[in-house]
């Protein structure tokens, strides 16, 4: 077994503030900075309209199988299961990552790792692939976007897990070990530690003049004025802003 990387966790305050932003605004402002797609294509709400997850990236890698790497002993001793041990490192808040390389055959977990990362309090998963056992692991209400469902077990078919808590591809994306997912009904986004200070920053600006621009579009305003924000709508915005506060 490849030793099990540790990970370095984002402040809780910069997690709760991207998660308050939303992945659509995210995703948008993140281009602007010269990111060009951190969008993970293909794992999909599997259920629980309305949530939004937000935490650090614990990252499961699968590979290929190849018999002189796997062995099918490895049901004789549990601890052999390289997938378990991502879920060993679940701290309250962690969303786990896995690249499954978009595999529609093989189930990554089950019910019970399942009830155990939801025990350890894990927000959440993003599998670019499938978990098993659905009508069990619907009842436990972890939010999950993932590609589908079978009933397969993670090394039926032509897939074995390779590493822990190493750079991995999730939907085309590159996810890093500590990397901030945002997850909501848009779909899974992971924003690189080393921008999120950043992003936060312009997102919340962003995020603060589209809900006045939403209001004053309700109200039949322009929308060459109102979206985006044209400067010359600034002072409104402001004075708006202002009158917020001091009805706090």
């Amino acid at each position: 077994m490849q030793p099990i990387n540790t990970i370095v966790r984002p402040r809780a305050e910069l997690v709760e503030g991207l998660k308050s932003i939303g992945t659509a605004k995210l995703s948008s402002v993140i281009y602007r900075m010269g990111y060009q797609n951190v969008f993970m294509a293909g794992p999909i709400k599997a259920h629980a309209a309305g949530v939004t997850v937000a935490g650090p990236a614990l990252t499961l890698q699968f590979m290929p199988k190849r018999r002189d790497i796997y062995g099918d002993d490895e049901y004789g001793n549990p601890e052999a299961q390289l997938h378990r041990h991502v879920l060993y490192q679940t701290e309250p808040g962690d969303v786990v990552v896995v690249d499954a390389r978009g595999c529609m055959t093989a189930g990554i977990f089950g019910e019970m790792m399942l009830a155990y990362f939801k025990g350890r309090g894990g927000a959440g998963m993003v599998v670019d692939g499938c978990l098993r056992d659905f009508p069990n692991v619907s009842k436990l209400e972890v939010p999950l976007w993932v590609r589908g469902f079978t009933p397969n077990f993670h090394t039926q078919t032509e897939l074995m897990p390779f590493a822990v808590n190493v750079p991995v591809a999730c939907g085309g994306v590159l996810v890093l070990p500590g990397d901030i997912i945002v997850a909501d009904d848009d779909g899974a986004i992971a924003v690189p530690a080393v921008a999120a200070e950043e992003l936060l920053q312009k997102g919340s600006v962003w995020h603060e003049w589209e809900d006045y621009s939403r209001i004053r579009l309700l109200e039949g305003g322009d929308l060459r004025r109102y979206y985006p924000l044209a400067q010359d709508a600034r002072g409104e915005f402001e004075a708006w802003k202002a009158a917020q506060v001091s009805r706090r």
